[in-house]
Parts: structure tokens; C-alpha cells; sequence
């Protein structure tokens, strides 16, 4: 198959959807591969390296797009990016459709085979290629959260770990996934004082055992997280519904309850947001102040460290890159978990969370 990997046109994203091993790994299968010059060059990976990988280097990105049946990418196709788009092209990356009418209309009308990363299960309905941004972004999450306390962020001027004799800053996490449990090792490791709410008793009972007493564990009622925010120093969103959009779980009317300078970190913003008065910022301007709250909000998290996570993305995506280019589309018939990242199929949706979003038919994916 006939693979291309463009550079990535977000505003600061620095990941690329392949590694040059990887391309060795495809290249060696038999696969040709184009990629966008410069590409990996701000995290690496040159384009000498690509091309002694057996890729070809392409000086523009509308060549890349031109050459290729599948697209491989990292973050959802841009506006000029959509313009590329064929019928005959799978884009394989990750999509957050139901975030974002407008790419969605944008993917039908391209008539594409949009695969999205963040909806394929494994056979234990786990995510398994959402999982290592995931991790990135809640580890991140503390990071951030932390130097958004600085007084010159317009924090409330606290430090997470505290010191001999002053308390350590308190912690809540809004979910107990993958991301919360990443923000969680980040916040207990510095020594915060940290409280994690799941609707899982299960999941609390994982945890409770996972950390050994040292994290606080909550059934999360909406009681039960206004009266944790209220005290809290930096509240984490890590709440995800696969393929859907994010429930809001603190509205505009509950940030008068919150200290002035606390902070909060929605890492569910790719998926529309789980806080009311979060809405999508970038790198390079990360934060605002809504009702004396700074809101740090950034699409791509994991972006700032883009070539950790390149690395894990590659180790993550590329199994499924190779089953992909093999087999096609008919992977669909054959892999029910590799189906369900199935998100619009020529001017279809295939995705419930999607159609639920905007109101759209759903298909059922045995009429493929």
C-alpha cells in the first residue's frame, strides 16, 4: 500500500504519525512510504534518516496526499488539510469528532474512510492506542497544573509538595482511567495531597490498592465534587467516554465555589471538555482566567513533548498500521475491535458517539 506521512499543521504540534523505524518495519513488508520534508525534524528524526528507512521525501504536503491511499497522522486533519481528502483515502489518527461539527461535516462531504485511533478496543474494551497519549497527557496534567499555581501565572502561589511545617497542595482528579491514574502517580509522587473520583466502586477498590493508602479515593457524586473543589488547589478533568463527547461535571455556577488562583486542567478538551468554562487553547497562549480560575485547556498536551510521544505513539499505532496496509479495509469484516474505530466511511457515520453528538444517522457497521 501506498502510505503518507505529511507534516502535522496544528498550531505547535511537533509528533509525527511514524517513527523512521517504523517506516523500516512497513518498507520491508513491501509498503511505499512518502513523507512530508521536515516532518520529524523538530523532534529528531531528519529526513536522511526517513530516507535511509526506505522512505521517499516529499517536498510539499499536497504530494503527499496526491501519492498515498492511506494517510497516517497524529492529530485531526486541518481545514486545508480536509481539502486533500479522497474517496479513496483512509485517514488513520486521531479524530475527536465529536468535539467538532464542523470536521465531522468536513470528513463526510470528503467522503474519506476516517479511522479513528481513539475508538479502537482491544479484546478487553480497552483503548489500546489512546493509552500512551493518555499517559503522557495525565502525567503532564501535574506538570502544568503546577506551574500554573506560580504567582506569575496568576496562580494562587502554591506549591504541590509543600515544605517541612506547610501543608502540601491538595489535588482532585476527575476520573480514574488511564489519564487520571497517570496525573495520580505525578501528584502523590510530589507529595500532594491528592483525592481521585470514579463512578467505578471497582475501580476505586484498583486504586485504593494501587496506591497503598497514600491516594484518597471518591465516589463521585455531584455533592461530593463541589465539596472537594471547593478546597482544592488544582482540579484535573480526565473524564472520557469513548467516541463521545465529554460529560460536564463543574459548571460556570460552581466556580465561585473554588479558591481564587486555583487551577484547572481539562484533558478532556480534545473531547469537547468535562468543566463548562473550558474551551480549547494552545502552547502557545495555554491558559485563561474564567471567574479568578486559571483554566489551562491545551488540545494536544502531549504535543510539548513531542518526541516522548512520537516514541510511544510509533510502539502503539504500529501493529495496527501494518494490519491496516495489509488488509485494507476488509479489516473491518474481520476484526471487531479494529471495526470499532470506524468512525465515517464514505459520507456515513459509523460512530454512535459521533451521530448521538450532532444528531446524525447512524450506520451500522455490518452494512459496510
Amino acid at each position: 500500500m501506498r502510505i503518507g506521512i505529511p507534516k502535522e499543521v496544528k498550531v505547535h504540534e511537533y509528533r509525527v504519525g511514524i517513527t523512521p523505524i517504523g517506516i523500516k518495519e512497513l518498507t520491508s513488508k513491501g509498503h511505499q512510504l512518502f513523507v512530508e520534508h521536515l516532518a520529524g525534524d523538530k523532534i529528531g528524526f531528519s529526513d536522511h534518516d526517513y530516507e535511509t528507512a526506505g522512505a521517499t521525501i516529499c517536498n510539499h504536503a499536497e504530494e503527499v496526499w496526491q501519492r498515498s491511499e492511506m494517510i497516517i497522522k497524529v492529530k485531526e486533519p486541518q481545514p486545508k488539510e480536509i481539502k486533500c481528502l479522497r474517496e479513496d483515502h483512509i485517514l488513520f489518527t486521531y479524530l475527536h469528532l465529536a468535539a467538532s461539527e464542523t470536521l465531522t461535516r468536513g470528513l463526510l462531504d470528503s467522503g474519506c474512510s476516517a479511522i479513528a485511533y481513539e475508538t479502537i478496543t482491544d479484546p478487553q474494551g480497552r483503548l489500546p492506542l489512546l493509552a500512551p497519549m493518555s499517559e503522557v497527557a495525565g502525567r503532564m496534567s501535574v506538570q502544568a497544573g503546577a506551574h500554573c499555581l506560580e504567582i506569575s501565572q496568576q496562580g494562587r502561589g502554591v506549591l504541590l509538595a509543600g515544605v517541612p511545617g506547610v501543608a502540601p497542595g491538595k489535588v482532585v482528579i476527575l476520573g480514574g482511567g488511564v489519564v487520571g491514574t497517570n496525573a495520580a502517580q505525578m501528584a502523590v509522587g510530589l507529595g500532594a495531597d491528592t483525592t481521585i473520583f470514579d463512578k467505578s466502586p471497582a475501580r476505586l477498590r484498583e486504586l485504593d490498592s494501587q496506591f497503598n493508602g497514600r491516594l484518597k479515593t471518591c465516589y463521585s457524586t455531584r455533592e461530593q465534587v463541589l465539596q472537594s473543589i471547593s478546597s482544592a488547589d488544582l482540579v484535573i478533568g480526565a473524564v472520557l467516554i469513548p467516541g463521545a463527547a465529554a460529560p460536564k461535571l463543574v459548571l460556570n455556577s460552581d466556580l465561585p465555589l473554588m479558591t481564587k488562583g486555583s487551577v484547572i486542567v481539562d484533558v478532556a478538551i480534545d473531547q469537547g471538555g468535562c468543566f463548562e468554562s473550558s474551551r480549547a487553547t494552545t502552547h502557545q497562549n495555554p491558559t485563561y482566567i474564567e471567574n479568578d480560575i486559571v483554566h489551562y485547556c491545551v488540545a494536544n498536551m502531549p504535543g510539548a513533548v513531542a518526541r516522548t510521544s512520537t516514541l510511544a505513539l510509533t510502539n502503539a499505532t504500529l501493529p495496527y498500521i501494518e494490519q491496516l496496509a495489509e488488509k485494507g479495509l476488509d479489516i473491518i469484516h474481520s476484526d471487531a475491535d479494529f471495526a470499532n474505530g470506524l468512525n465515517i466511511h464514505q459520507g456515513s457515520v459509523y460512530c454512535k458517539g459521533v451521530a448521538t453528538a450532532f444528531n446524525l444517522p447512524l450506520r451500522p457497521i455490518d452494512q459496510l
